[in-house]
């Protein structure tokens, strides 16, 4: 029996080390992940930091796939590829630390989730501009499942500071 493919929303970031190579090494790996091919990447944003502020700016963007992977195997994936980028998380548990590369699963077609580790969608994903810029960017009619649409959801949320890095793909200088 054949997956059925849906599309998946990744948010891409980190503030360590060559960001810019970092996203550009992890887009290649979610297009080679097996059933699993990338659909549009937005370009790069400087976004001010998150949660823990006194740590340098992030740089953000967001990736759209279509994937037959359930969404804890993706999840699992994306995991992998942070470990491939050096990403070390806290022992402790803590959150919004510095870091090399960070992807977080944010929508898996129109999947509702609430398990130990796995949240969909991504449980603050409504609330964060960094994150809705760029996905507004290649999918603004996405439905967030219980949340409404990409562009009326940025709609809500304060998007200053957030500053794009490069002009949009496919547009002349």
């Amino acid at each position: 029996m054949t997956a059925t493919a849906v599309t998946a929303a990744v948010g891409l970031g980190g503030n360590v080390g060559d960001v810019g190579q970092a996203l550009a090494s992890a887009l290649a790996a979610l297009d080679a992940l097996p059933g699993t091919r990338l659909l549009r990447a937005s370009r790069s944003y400087r976004t001010p930091a998150w949660g823990l502020q006194s740590q340098p700016d992030f740089i953000n963007a967001a990736a759209t796939l279509q994937t037959t992977l359930a969404p804890r195997a993706l999840l699992d994936a994306l995991l992998a590829i942070e470990r491939d980028h050096g990403r070390e998380r806290a022992a402790d548990g803590s959150r919004w630390g510095p870091r090399t590369l960070d992807l977080d699963l944010l929508v898996h077609g129109d999947a509702v989730i609430d398990a130990p580790g796995l949240v969909l969608p991504h449980p603050h994903l409504h609330l964060r501009a960094f994150v809705l810029v760029p996905l507004a960017e290649i999918a603004p009619d996405m439905e967030v499942p219980g949340h409404g649409t990409v562009r009326a959801l940025l709609a809500g949320v304060d998007a200053e500071g957030v500053v794009a890095l490069e002009p949009p793909r496919g547009a002349s200088a």
